[in-house]
């Protein structure tokens, strides 16, 4: 898109975030759900398909560009983000990268209008960061797969339509290679979503079990290549990764708006506790950590736009960028003192929230060993 429509979308996006999310935090919070102008709202924006092919009816957003959405939509409660990120990012962009033309004529426009909402079936109970444990199954059966098994935190299960799911087509043997995605639809008989499950944080934000049993889906619905579905979810991942970096960085920023204001205010012994040099270290800290985050998601994002790393630096920035709001959290604790473990103090909240930064679209120690991998095979 023009630069300057981007420029006009994302002060809209950012106007919108401070104006009419961020108010509504504690109601998300109190219900655990996001309020339904809020999602009409995003929809009209465009921002259930701002990543999508514009033929399809989204923005087509560079990495840099979600990079910088991101950025402001993570300044608020993670469930803002949620309500529409697998429409743009792991689920919608299986289909960009590797879906037929009718299954991208089918699918995409209803995404990016908001109409549709996907879901990315990977995780499973003994298959999470590491896909090459996954036991769904998917057997060919004339003009269909069928398709058993069971999936774990599937994030918008309880209210999609559509699941990109992950089955294994190759032996148990075949690792991550013999694993092929299917778009599958939420009725379709056999499927079963399980209850919501109960979270430490990000509450308004859905992730539930999912269950296939003898779930029969047309062989037109497999994604791609048979056996190559491992690709597949990687390159969604990868691009993911970014985006959630860039999340971390924009609740870092709420978290050190929060800190600095509670800091410039609260006073102990009569004295503004911002003049204390031991809360002054805490906010330079976090400042610093910040800064950091912003300028490596930002490079990041323009060595996967220019095609010159998209392995080694998204999974390096998910890994800076998830630990780092962790402790740019934590310190908002301290400085908030006893207000920051009280319920209804934004530190308290995105305390909790962060902590799952550092478990999904790969945990730290997962992005450890892609990054040294990399190392490893460029010394080679």
């Amino acid at each position: 898109m023009e630069s300057s429509d981007f420029e006009q979308i994302l002060d809209a996006v950012r106007r919108f975030v401070r104006d009419e999310v961020v108010p509504a935090e504690e109601e998300i919070e109190d219900t655990d759900a996001i309020p339904d102008r809020i999602r009409r709202a995003a929809a009209s924006m465009g921002l259930f398909g701002y990543a999508l092919p514009e033929e399809y009816g989204g923005f087509g957003a560079t990495a840099t560009e979600d990079a910088r959405l991101a950025m402001e939509i993570g300044y608020t409660t993670p469930a803002f983000r949620s309500m529409f990120g697998t429409n743009n990012g792991i689920a919608g962009q299986v289909l960009v990268n590797l879906g037929t033309a009718e299954q991208k004529r089918a699918f995409l426009p209803k995404l990016a209008r908001g109409e549709y909402v996907a879901s990315f079936a990977l995780t499973e109970p003994e298959a999470g960061s590491d896909p090459s444990g996954l036991r769904t199954r998917a057997v060919r059966d004339g003009d269909d797969y069928v398709i058993n098994g069971q999936k774990r935190f599937i994030t918008n299960a309880n209210w999609s339509n559509l699941l990109v799911v992950f089955a294994r087509t190759g032996t148990p043997e075949s690792g991550a290679k013999g694993l092929s995605a299917f778009v599958v639809d939420t009725d379709t008989p056999g499927v079963r979503v399980g209850p919501r499950d109960k979270k430490m944080g990000q509450r308004g934000s859905t992730t539930a079990e999912v269950f296939f049993t003898d779930v029969r889906v047309p062989a037109a619905r497999l994604v791609g290549v048979e056996g190559e579905g491992f690709s597949a979810a990687m390159r969604s991942l990868a691009k993911g990764r970014v985006h959630v970096a860039a999340c971390c960085v924009g609740m870092a920023s709420r978290l050190v708006e929060e800190s600095v204001g509670y800091a410039a205010a609260a006073k102990q012994g009569g004295t503004v506790i911002g003049e204390f040099q031991q809360v002054q270290a805490l906010l330079a800290d976090s400042q610093t950590d910040l800064l950091a985050g912003r300028a490596l998601v930002l490079a990041t994002a323009a060595a996967y736009d220019d095609g010159s790393d998209r392995r080694l630096a998204p999974s390096a920035a998910k890994l800076f960028c998830s630990e780092m709001v962790g402790r740019v959290a934590d310190r908002a604790v301290q400085v908030h003192g006893g207000m920051g473990y009280v319920h209804g103090v934004p530190a308290e909240r995105f305390y909790r929230d962060a902590r799952l930064y550092r478990i999904y679209e790969g945990t730290s120690e997962v992005q450890k060993v892609v990054i040294a991998r990399q190392l490893l095979r460029g010394a080679r």
